[in-house]
């Protein structure tokens, strides 16, 4: 195209149309013939065009696929306007600067044949979402695979998890491209991408039952305004208890994260006389609650109440006890805090100076259980969670505080996100949340049972407990560090064309 601004353009609007893609949408057609355009559009590009190519690409996909986190800053950071667009903007920006990479990349080392790029980009696209899973913390949003929660490739997810369904994804894409040029052998790369889907969807994983739990998950419906004013504190406390009460004979009783919103030695009286209610039911329950050690370091954590649980002084050491690793930045703690706390309140956000717990703990006991918990965004980090499964769990429990994002996206996309972890690694997963989505998910990442979003209820359901040992369980993403690279050295080796 002669003009590089009007391509950027049409990139621009590529990026924003494959966020229907995601849930809540789930248009996953959208997401390949989007980088089927972009790779179209740079055929023959500098390699500086190119780059802003993928740069237009991605900031159209991750401020439609993103905007709800504009709502959490919007509403409850204390900006004006203008400023809140502009530190979007800036995340946005950040984010493209992975599909910018990618594209220059490409066509700085790739250009030469067809079949370099159909390799190279694939593979490229896989180590980019990769370090943007880790870099500054980490943000694995829109990675493409999400794409396939209820996509045709949901079949290999047990095998290959999310990153690698992804792979396929970019795989099709980049093959697409010299089939609109009639080059029609490269129509094996996609048929072989189904065959593939075809052969894991008739032999899935085995699977094992083992028994089941009867578990009732309360959504209290706290609005996010009012969640952390101290006046709310006991009305909040005693919603929770009356909401559990019809429901203490259940194996299992769970709150959401932050459930109880003050540290626990403000409310020790209130948990060891709830404790002792729920042991004389003879059921146990988990909680969300924020942690504070002798030397005021807070966590945000999970705590199981139950017979024999506490005799004595609740401790942040308590072994049936889980801290949250992954941290939201902002959100959980401020890098650079010295200077950017006295800017604006968006960066003193209540309970926004937690400490990190470790990236293995044991996983809690409850009803005879063993649970391997996510709290929040930690559920969006497929080895987090995949270090923490053991041939002896259970269930996966995530627990959340969606309130911060309103009636946007986000909600839907992070359950989107919670039912790969349970394809991924084979085992049934909870979902308790304060607003919605409130969810139990089978081992198959199927949906068995619902709240409705910004509804005050309980969601009480058998859950069977079956298990499936997956190959992404065992092995989990590093086959595919191997297979990018190798797909490197193909299209290098193949990127001059032959003689």
């Amino acid at each position: 195209m002669a003009n590089p601004w009007i391509a950027a353009f049409i990139a621009l609007l590529s990026g924003a149309i494959s966020h229907l893609a995601f849930a809540p949408y789930d248009l996953w057609p959208l997401l390949p013939l989007s980088l089927t355009a972009l790779l179209w559009l740079s055929q023959g590009a500098t390699v500086k065009h190119a780059a802003l190519l993928g740069l237009s690409y991605g900031f159209g996909q991750f401020a439609f696929g993103l905007r709800w986190v504009h709502v959490s800053i919007d509403q409850f950071g204390g900006l004006p306007l203008i400023v809140s667009l502009l530190l979007m903007a800036l995340l946005c920006l950040y984010l493209a600067l992975y599909p910018a990479l990618v594209m220059g990349l490409l066509n700085r080392y790739f250009s030469g044949t067809p079949l370099s790029r159909v390799l190279a980009f694939p593979a490229l696209w896989l180590l980019s979402e990769w370090v943007r899973g880790w870099m500054l913390t980490g943000f694995p949003w829109l990675w493409l695979g999400y794409s396939q929660t209820d996509g045709p490739l949901t079949p290999l997810v047990p095998y290959i998890g999310v990153l690698g369904v992804g792979l396929l994804v970019s795989l099709s894409a980049a093959a697409l491209v010299p089939v609109l040029a009639r080059r029609w052998a490269y129509l094996g790369f996609p048929l072989a991408v189904a065959i593939l889907a075809l052969g894991a969807k008739l032999t899935p994983p085995q699977v094992s039952e083992h028994g089941t739990l009867d578990v009732a998950l309360v959504q209290g419906n706290i609005q996010q305004s009012m969640k952390w004013r101290p006046e709310m504190l006991w009305p909040t406390l005693l919603k929770y208890q009356d909401l559990s009460r019809p429901h203490m004979d259940a194996d299992l009783v769970i709150w959401p994260e932050a459930a109880v919103p003050a540290p626990e030695a403000m409310v020790s009286e209130f948990l060891h006389q709830f404790e002792r209610a729920v042991a004389f039911r003879e059921t146990e329950v988990i909680t969300g609650i924020i942690s504070m050690d002798a030397d005021k370091h807070f966590y945000n954590s999970l705590l199981v109440l139950g017979p024999e649980e506490h005799q004595g002084e609740f401790s942040p050491n308590d072994p049936n006890r889980y801290h949250k690793h992954q941290l939201l930045p902002i959100g959980e703690f401020v890098p650079m805090e010295d200077w950017l706390r006295p800017l604006a309140p968006f960066f003193n956000l209540p309970m926004s100076s937690f400490s990190r717990g470790g990236f293995v703990q044991p996983n809690l006991t409850a009803a005879n259980r063993h649970l391997t918990p996510a709290i929040c965004y930690e559920i969006a980090f497929p080895e987090l969670v995949r270090a923490n499964v053991h041939a002896d769990t259970d269930l996966l429990l995530t627990v959340s505080n969606d309130a911060w994002f309103g009636n946007s996206i986000g909600p839907h996309q992070h359950m989107a996100i919670a039912r790969m972890r349970a394809l991924e690694l084979g085992r049934p997963l909870l979902r308790v949340t304060n607003n919605g989505i409130t969810a139990i998910v089978d081992l198959h990442g199927q949906i068995l049972a619902q709240l409705p979003q910004f509804e005050t209820g309980v969601l009480r359901e058998t859950v069977a407990l079956e298990q499936a040992d997956t190959p992404f369980r065992q092995y989990g993403q590093r086959p595919l560090y191997l297979i990018a690279l190798t797909l490197l050295f193909l299209a290098w080796r193949w990127r001059q064309p032959s003689q």
